[in-house]
């Protein structure tokens, strides 16, 4: 009996640590390989799909020994769904501890100023984060616009141009455009003043909005905004390029004499007044300039071709002015 109980120990131990053995050598292993690998992990997955997924991107085996882990470590339920930049050299447990941290990838993406709405969407549907006709219909929503604390026909205007971080599985067309516009509410509390000549917020919008088209220049925006002010006052047309274009269908440019001709809402060489909303998403720094211009009696500006302007307080040194810059060409 007492061989029988030492040769049953034997074999218990030997399997024992065989057994010890198997499981350390997965335990220790990493995959093989240099870098890393990106995983993206579905909202849903459970515990099976998980490895399932890390298996055929080469992260880890997926047998019986990773169940084990799962089961030993307590980590099944904390697994978070999302995008991962994962190193080669982890072992199981550093993996699964990646998964159960939530620290996925965070991409940059950034929005520049004075691009319209459809644009932004482009942007943004270029490396799937939205889908765009999704995310148009919802900047044209009546009722979702509403949700979000404002009373305008659409969107144009208030979808801050920003660096936006995003997390794969955490972003979509409504959070992405109520960020957006949370932005603008943040930026305009700070910059808000008295209002100059009586415009409301929409008007200074949609005035910023022509400033960031009209300028590339920053030290030229208060100016521009002033030249506009001037030729409002005198009930002068502001004839902007920049807001003909805007309410022309399907515009590629260049403009013609008979675009400057066309009525639309939005050609300031018919209207004698601001376009009825804005003609892209101005940037911080263009409504500043509408909410402080600079003192002047310019009422002209032509562009120099590079990026800054002549100005002018009269029709006939502003013709001298294209002649020099514009016709010349």
């Amino acid at each position: 009996m007492r061989k029988v109980a030492l040769s049953l120990f034997v074999v218990l131990f030997l399997t024992s640590a065989g057994v010890g053995l198997w499981f350390w050598s997965y335990l220790s292993s990493a995959a093989p390989g240099d870098g890393e690998v990106v995983v993206l992990i579905p909202k849903g997955a459970g515990v099976r799909t998980i490895g399932s997924i890390l298996q055929a991107n080469d992260v880890l085996r997926n047998d019986i020994r990773y169940l084990i882990l799962v089961r030993l470590t307590g980590l099944g339920p904390g697994l978070r769904a999302g995008e991962y930049r994962i190193p080669r050299n982890l072992t199981p447990p550093e993996v699964l501890r990646m998964l159960s941290s939530g620290e996925t990838i965070r991409h940059q993406i950034t929005v520049p100023e004075g691009i319209t709405m459809e644009q932004v969407a482009s942007i943004f549907a270029r490396d799937g984060w939205v889908d765009r006709d999704r995310f148009l219909e919802l900047a044209r929503d009546p009722r979702f616009i509403q949700e979000l604390g404002m009373e305008v026909p659409h969107l144009e205007g208030y979808l801050f141009p920003e660096t936006y971080t995003l997390s794969r599985l955490e972003t979509d067309e409504k959070i992405l455009i109520r960020t957006m516009v949370n932005n603008f509410h943040r930026v305009w509390r700070k910059i808000e003043s008295e209002k100059p000549q009586n415009l409301n917020r929409h008007q200074v919008v949609t005035l910023a909005s022509i400033v960031e088209k009209e300028t590339g220049t920053a030290a030229e925006r208060p100016l521009i905004a002033r030249v506009f002010y001037n030729r409002l006052e005198r009930g002068m047309r502001l004839q902007s390029d920049p807001t003909v274009s805007y309410g022309l269908v399907d515009f590629s440019g260049p403009l013609t004499r008979a675009d400057l001709r066309r009525e639309t809402p939005y050609n300031t060489y018919v209207i004698p007044a601001l376009p009825p909303g804005p003609i892209c998403n101005p940037g911080q720094a263009a409504l500043e300039a509408v909410l402080h211009p600079v003192d002047s009696n310019a009422l002209y500006f032509v562009s120099r071709n590079d990026g800054t302007h002549v100005f002018s307080t009269n029709l006939q040194d502003h013709n001298r002015a294209v002649n020099k810059y514009q016709r010349s060409r």
